[in-house]
């Protein structure tokens, strides 16, 4: 029985040293910082999202001045005069509403761009950060900026320099 024990605690020690994994994280918030053109794309789509926003908030203010002219107006209109102003307002709200959804909707032009100018700068990140795994034979690489919960972290893991150097930064 001692023997069979002892074999199996041998057994244990050996695989668990054979196949150590190991680990190790980058910060890509960092590493997203450190190019530049991240910051440029990041940059171009503050310039879009403003010139959008500016765009949808005349839209709304149009809509409120007519509001307001149809409230002091009201008393001297008709009947049908009060439907087509009502329908006037309502329907040049509905249209600054669709324009806010074609821009800042979840299918909307802001969401196709920041594909278009981010997506391809975090594949580069991703394959850099596989080469990486792949190289130094990394079995798991964490993302420290993500919502992941790192309790502690050794900076001798962080290998988010060495992505960058990959990707040429």
């Amino acid at each position: 029985m001692k023997k069979l024990l002892l074999l199996f605690i041998l057994i244990n020690v050996i695989l668990t040293t054979t196949f150590a994994q190991k680990f190790a994280y980058v910060d890509t918030d960092y590493i997203l910082n450190k190019i530049p053109e991240f910051k440029q794309a990041q940059d171009k789509l503050d310039n879009f999202s403003a010139d959008w926003q500016a765009e949808i908030e005349s839209k709304y203010a149009a809509v409120e001045k007519m509001y307001r002219a149809y409230q002091q107006e009201k008393v001297l209109l008709t009947d049908n005069m009060k439907s087509k102003r009502e329908e006037a307002i309502i329907t040049k709200e509905t249209a600054a509403k669709n324009l806010q959804q074609k821009y800042f909707g979840p299918q909307g032009q802001l969401f196709t761009k920041r594909q278009e100018l981010i997506t391809p700068i975090q594949d580069k990140i991703q394959n850099a950060i596989k080469e990486l795994a792949k190289a130094n034979k990394y079995q798991i690489v964490f993302d420290s900026s993500s919502d992941l919960i790192m309790l502690h972290k050794d900076n001798n893991l962080d290998q988010s320099d060495k992505v960058l150097d990959l990707m040429g930064y």
